[in-house]
């Protein structure tokens, strides 16, 4: 795409936006053939104009940046919040906590009714007034809770307040108690959950994962009778299906208990709903296991491992395996002795789209080695996702990976292994691939972590560019130090610290504490989800002055986050003075009395082998002081929606006014 058609693409959705007196609230760029294209409307910003904008843009607002969005006047930034609710937009941790923030500092946290659910849950808890407790909670509870994993005690924090607007803990939830707790139901204790209102498994079927406890909870609650499915031997189709997700928990001792025909008829739709995507394979193959155990004793004819491995179930053919009953019919033992080499050579794809339990997969996984004991043909590794993680990083040597099609088959599921990654495509770059923007986009951030140094440093730094925000948080450190110079050689000769810390900010786990001081000296105001990802040897090195530039509007995220391993690992050098200093709770300091704030006597500082210069790339403009009038950057960063083949490509705009 050349340069010309930049300027056309961005000039037709610039025109999009404009009306008469209408000025860009977000500023969009795009960049192609290393090219920069901009679009600027003169005149005062239509508030009344945000929202239908952001009607017709919803996703270009999904990726707005925070840094600019600072610099909106009140109503602007007001109308920005309604907009992000009405169109169910969704943020990730780093920019709702910023945003959080902003809306503080505003005093827009009042207009929580308008904003959306996630936002709420990095509100300022202690801001929320008791009048209007209930109706914060209940709007709250509509949100993901899992994106204050890295905020531990306001998660904690954010129960607690939910039960104080209930008057406190109670021996029993009532089903309206339920109904304002929504989704934080999810943080229960089991107890809590066995003498619940039955209506908790509203509450549940929300939960993205039960805890080992709460399955056990849920079980004696279903086996109690107490819901509306009755008792296990009463139970229907219609009320397992409303189940959802919660059934796949179900343990073998209450299928025992279920009416037989029920219980197959469930079965059957389980694995047709697997069919479609509309259960995970994990989910769907728990489910699956739990109910062959319970069928396991009451199934006379199945025959026992030790007992033999001859074919008593008959020969498993193409259209024996169109049934959705055929695990029922043919456990692990039988598939060994009844499914011959040639029909799963021929049926490997029905075979597998039904949810084998593991012992079944390995039956599969050691046929399919006798059939190609030189490795699996690269037509068939699309089709045996699910079976990915059995094989040796030996055997994966062994195919043959042409396409980044198979790369993106094999490791952009969750099944395949962290280890197996530097395998499969390794496989790869020995037949000339290339690692793209557009393959890391589409295996996931996650599976940088696992690459060798040598894989990452053939990444062309472009190709960075064309990566969007990889979420590294899993990385061990080690590779998070290769992952960043390797982003700091990409983004080196970015034009200004604005756009350099926004495309470093995912990499900056890596930062050595030189790069960290400059970005505190530049006032880029880090939000919390990115500070406690950073490298906590490094962070010990770091002053609480430093750190406290380096937060900058955020600083009072720490104690939201004080329980995270990064930030009390840092807390506990601190001494008393210094956690005053940043309004915590003066317990947390180290029991030394006299030990510097600024450093652990024993940490040795990471030195930098970079060749990282004095300062950064531009300089971030300083928020205006008092009485003074606001800057112009009434503008936010959005991603511009490019061509599918170059995924998502963001790069931050700069307003500058035309002359007159």
């Amino acid at each position: 795409m050349t340069s010309a058609c930049c300027r056309s693409a961005i000039g037709s959705r610039v025109g999009a936006l404009a009306s008469p007196g209408l000025t860009l609230l977000l500023s969009l760029t795009a960049h192609c053939s290393s090219s920069r294209a901009e679009g600027v409307i003169q005149g005062g910003l239509d508030v009344g104009k945000v929202d239908p904008w952001a009607r017709a843009n919803a996703a270009l607002l999904q990726d707005f940046w925070c840094y600019p969005a600072g610099q909106l006047p009140r109503e602007q930034l007001s109308a920005l919040l309604r907009s992000l609710a009405s169109q169910h937009v969704p943020l990730q941790a780093w920019q709702l906590s910023c945003l959080a923030n902003l809306a503080s500092r505003l005093s827009l946290q009042d207009d929580f009714a308008l904003h959306p659910p996630d936002l709420l849950l990095f509100y300022n808890l202690s801001q929320v007034r008791e009048a209007d407790c209930r109706a914060f909670t209940r709007r709250a509870a509509q949100g993901n809770t899992e994106l204050l994993a890295n905020l531990p005690d306001q998660r904690v924090a954010l129960w607690h307040t939910a039960l104080a607007c209930l008057g406190g803990p109670h021996l029993q939830l009532s089903a309206s108690d339920l109904g304002l707790l929504g989704v934080l139901v999810c943080d229960m204790d089991a107890s809590s959950i066995v003498t619940a209102d039955p209506h908790v498994l509203q509450n549940l079927f929300r939960c993205s994962r039960l805890s080992t406890s709460q399955q056990t909870a849920l079980n004696t609650l279903l086996a109690s009778g107490r819901t509306q499915l009755g008792t296990p031997s009463s139970w229907n189709v219609e009320g397992l299906q409303a189940l959802g997700p919660l059934a796949t928990y179900i343990s073998p001792h209450l299928w025992e208990q279920v009416q037989e025909a029920v219980g197959l008829d469930f079965f059957r739709r389980v694995v047709a709903a697997f069919r479609v995507g509309h259960f995970s394979q994990s989910d769907a193959q728990r489910f699956v296991t739990s109910f062959l155990e319970s069928k396991t004793s009451s199934v006379s004819s199945r025959p026992k491992r030790g007992t033999g491995r001859s074919c008593i179930r008959g020969n498993i053919t193409a259209a024996t395996l169109q049934d959705d009953l055929f695990l029922v019919h043919y456990d692990c033992a039988q598939l060994e002795s009844c499914l011959g080499n040639g029909v799963l050579r021929a049926n490997l794809d029905p075979l597998l789209q039904h949810p084998l339990p593991a012992e079944c997969q390995r039956v599969v996984k050691a046929k399919l080695t006798q059939i190609y004991p030189y490795g699996v043909p690269e037509d068939q590794l699309h089709l045996i996702t699910s079976l990915v993680y059995l094989y040796s990083c030996a055997e994966i040597g062994q195919w043959n990976i042409t396409s980044g099609g198979t790369v993106v088959a094999l490791l952009a599921s969750d099944v395949a292994l962290e280890n197996q990654t530097e395998a499969v495509l390794q496989r790869f770059l020995d037949h000339n691939g290339m690692v793209t923007g557009a393959l890391l986009l589409a295996i996931g951030g996650s599976r940088l972590c696992w690459m060798s140094p040598r894989q990452i440093h053939t990444i062309q730094p472009s190709e960075f560019r064309l990566a969007g925000a990889p979420d590294l948080s899993s990385c061990p450190q080690s590779r998070k130090n290769v992952l960043f110079a390797k982003a700091r050689e990409a983004f080196s000769n970015t034009s200004t610290t604005a756009d350099y810390y926004r495309l470093m900010r995912p990499y900056l786990g890596g930062a050595p504490m030189e790069e960290l001081q400059h970005l505190a000296q530049a006032n880029i105001s880090m939000d919390i989800d990115t500070f406690t990802n950073l490298n906590p040897h490094v962070l010990q090195c770091l002053s609480v002055g430093s750190v406290t530039t380096l937060l900058g509007e955020n600083v009072g995220d720490l104690q939201k986050a004080r329980s995270h391993p990064t930030v009390s690992s840092w807390l506990r050098s601190l001494n008393r003075s210094a956690l005053g200093e940043l309004g915590l709770d003066t317990n947390l300091a180290s029991a030394s009395p006299d030990q510097r704030s600024s450093r652990l006597p024993s940490t040795t500082c990471p030195v930098s082998h970079l060749a990282t210069p004095s300062r950064l790339p531009g300089i971030i403009n300083a928020a205006p002081t008092s009485g003074s009038p606001p800057l112009n950057l009434a503008y936010l960063t959005l991603a511009v929606a490019l061509p599918s083949s170059l995924l998502w490509l963001l790069f931050l705009g700069h307003l500058r006014p035309n002359a007159a």
